[in-house]
């Protein structure tokens, strides 16, 4: 995952990533278990994994992605990752249900998602994206967030991300 380019330095962005860390960190949970043959065993791999991965790939849709969309330069990207999202959930469904020869090809499909998000959307969303709109992006995100009732920050206005983390 890239390091270069400073993207990280913008909350939203480094949420993303760090999640994407404890994704793939999960993901190695699930192959070890997937090793194994125990049913039992990857079936709790593969719902640490998915209690992480679908929550994250929604934050995304509800912020990023649906600002970034409008944008018609990023249109076609936008849709690729979220049919990606959509993809990667059907491959992990398969997995849980049993499915283990599945895994080669979810694992290669979802490290290679997460690249097309850390070394193109995010350096581009980073370069391309102005604050009206990063304010935007982090208030669809939050109210997503309380929605779903999944663990965020609030900063300084009470919105978005900072230094207090909370669950709902």
């Amino acid at each position: 995952m890239c390091e270069y380019c400073g993207c990280r330095s913008i909350e939203l962005i480094g949420r993303f990533t760090e999640e994407h860390y404890s994704v793939i960190d999960r993901l190695g949970d699930l192959g070890r278990a997937v090793a194994t043959g125990d049913l039992d065993t990857v079936g709790h791999a593969g719902v640490e994994l998915a209690n992480l991965l679908w929550p994250h790939t929604k934050a995304e849709e509800a912020g990023l992605f649906h600002e970034m969309r409008k944008d018609e330069d990023f249109t076609e990207t936008i849709d690729s990752l979220c049919r990606e999202h959509a993809s990667l959930d059907d491959q992990l469904e398969r997995v849980l249900d049993g499915n283990l020869e599945e895994y080669p090809a979810f694992e290669k499909a979802l490290r290679n998602h997460i690249d097309h998000e850390e070394n193109g959307l995010f350096p581009a969303a980073a370069v391309s994206i102005d604050g009206d709109t990063w304010e935007t992006i982090n208030q669809l995100t939050h109210d997503y967030d309380h929605a779903a009732g999944i663990e965020h920050a609030h900063g300084e206005h009470g919105q978005g991300l900072g230094e207090r983390a909370h669950a709902h």
